[in-house]
């Protein structure tokens, strides 16, 4: 199966161990000595719209991942740090 770059940036990644919602494909890492693809990088999310910074970016080596599906990337990752974790505004608001 050959996937664009572009058509990664489309698929949520989703964290097998727990089922959270990492994000969205950012960037990608590659290794040019190599010609190989190191991984995967979501951005950390915005502190106060952006004026405080962001929170440290997800980093997923490409041996965690485990499916590049249709809609999907899932992968597996042992501990991520809790502010990294997307959830929905609902959950935000009454602490989940």
């Amino acid at each position: 199966m050959e996937v664009k770059v572009c058509d990664l940036q489309r698929k949520e990644i989703v964290n097998l161990k727990d089922g959270t919602k990492l994000g969205f494909v950012d960037d990608v890492t590659i290794d040019t000595e190599a010609a190989r693809i190191k991984g995967l990088v979501v951005y950390g999310k915005l502190r106060l719209l952006g004026l405080l910074g962001r929170h440290p970016d997800v980093e997923i080596p490409w041996e965690r991942i485990d499916v590049i599906g249709e809609d999907a990337i899932l992968v597996t990752m042992d501990e991520l740090p809790k502010e990294t974790v997307r959830r929905g505004k609902w959950a935000q608001l009454w602490g989940g």
